[in-house]
């Protein structure tokens, strides 16, 4: 159970954060291609997209004046795409946020990983990485749609592991097809050096909400948070599930504190197109405003109310959850345009399949 003090100091922090909303993450959907097509890709990018790369230029004009504001060196900015190693002017970017005094890193599939870019990023000052692994060798490139993925991200991560001033974790998204797999994919990250692991389970967005066989059912979460919990004990690695959902009575047992979705309160992300929303996988019906027309500082001071007050959040089978005051309707990425409602809830998975 989780104890009274720790539900009470837990919502009085997440009241003042909104309350505050320092920034603390920005993402920069810097790109639309990719080179792979996952089953469970959020935002359903393209080999070819037809919208193009975002201008560096356009960019960071529009983050500067944080430099003004607020403690810059308190930001980390994180690239992310579609994949951002297919730019390749991605290095430039790099040691331009670093001379600009944001720190910096990048999301990606390891497809396009070599050592000599590993070098080139490093030397214009990366200080944070994650790459993706959803399983032993076929599971991963099934997965991900191409037959050497599993290959180059394992060396990815050799590489990455051997680089000690790096900030890196592995992300998992784990799926009916993966889940007995947890096991051995946890000792070869040990056998790869590998310090931190992230597990999600995938929302049925963007390309995954045409999956539902990819949707664990209430029993299997349940596995899948035991797993958690038990090499959380053993302390083997740095391993947690996500932000994503309210999790009952796995609370504080599967990751450090409490569920707090931070989108639009810690987290904000200038999407490719201009557009200024909370984390990238949060629907677009979302967005704040756009850097074509708003000012980034004003628009994070003076909006995202709908993330920083969630009460429009209790509706539909919300309103009637003994866990409403804790949840505040789950993260943000998981409501439905509109306002409509969740399109998951994991709480109710649990405790009802």
């Amino acid at each position: 159970m989780i104890s009274p003090p720790a539900r009470f100091f837990s919502r009085q922090f997440r009241a003042n954060e909104a309350k505050l909303h320092p920034l603390n993450y920005l993402f920069w959907e810097c790109t639309w291609r990719c080179n792979l097509r996952c089953a469970h890709c959020g935002s359903d990018c393209h080999c070819a997209s037809l919208i193009p790369d975002m201008p560096f230029a356009d960019f960071i004009s529009a983050v500067r004046p944080f430099r003004q504001r607020y403690p810059h060196q308190h930001i980390t900015v994180i690239i992310t795409g579609g994949e951002p190693l297919l730019r390749s002017d991605l290095a430039y970017c790099g040691a331009h946020l670093r001379e600009e005094g944001f720190r910096w890193g990048i999301v990606s599939n390891g497809l396009c990983y070599t050592p000599a870019r590993h070098a080139e990023l490093l030397g214009a000052g990366m200080g944070a990485i994650t790459l993706s692994l959803d399983g032993l060798e076929s599971t991963h490139n099934r997965f991900r749609t191409h037959p050497d993925s599993y290959a180059h991200v394992v060396e990815a991560l050799r590489l990455i592991a051997l680089s000690p001033r790096l900030s890196y974790d592995v992300v998992t998204c784990v799926h009916p097809g993966n889940l007995e797999e947890l096991p051995a994919l946890l000792e070869l990250l040990l056998r790869l050096g590998v310090r931190a692991w992230r597990i999600f389970t995938i929302a049925p967005i963007g390309r995954a909400a045409r999956r539902n066989d990819l949707q664990l059912d209430g029993s299997q979460l349940v596995r899948l948070m035991d797993f958690i919990e038990r090499e959380r004990t053993n302390r083997r690695l740095d391993l947690k599930f996500s932000c994503e959902a309210f999790l009952g009575n796995y609370e504080g047992r599967v990751r450090d504190g409490l569920f707090f979705c931070r989108a639009g309160i810690n987290i904000a992300s200038v999407l490719v197109n201009g557009d200024i929303c909370a984390c990238p996988n949060i629907h677009r019906s979302f967005a704040q405003g756009n850097i074509y027309r708003d000012s980034f500082v004003e628009v994070w001071e003076k909006r995202f109310t709908d993330m920083r007050n969630r009460s429009w959040m209790k509706t539909g089978e919300c309103c009637q959850c003994p866990e409403w005051t804790d949840c505040l309707g789950g993260a943000m990425h998981l409501r439905l345009p509109h306002h409509q409602g969740p399109c998951t809830c994991l709480y109710q998975r649990m405790h009802t399949d």
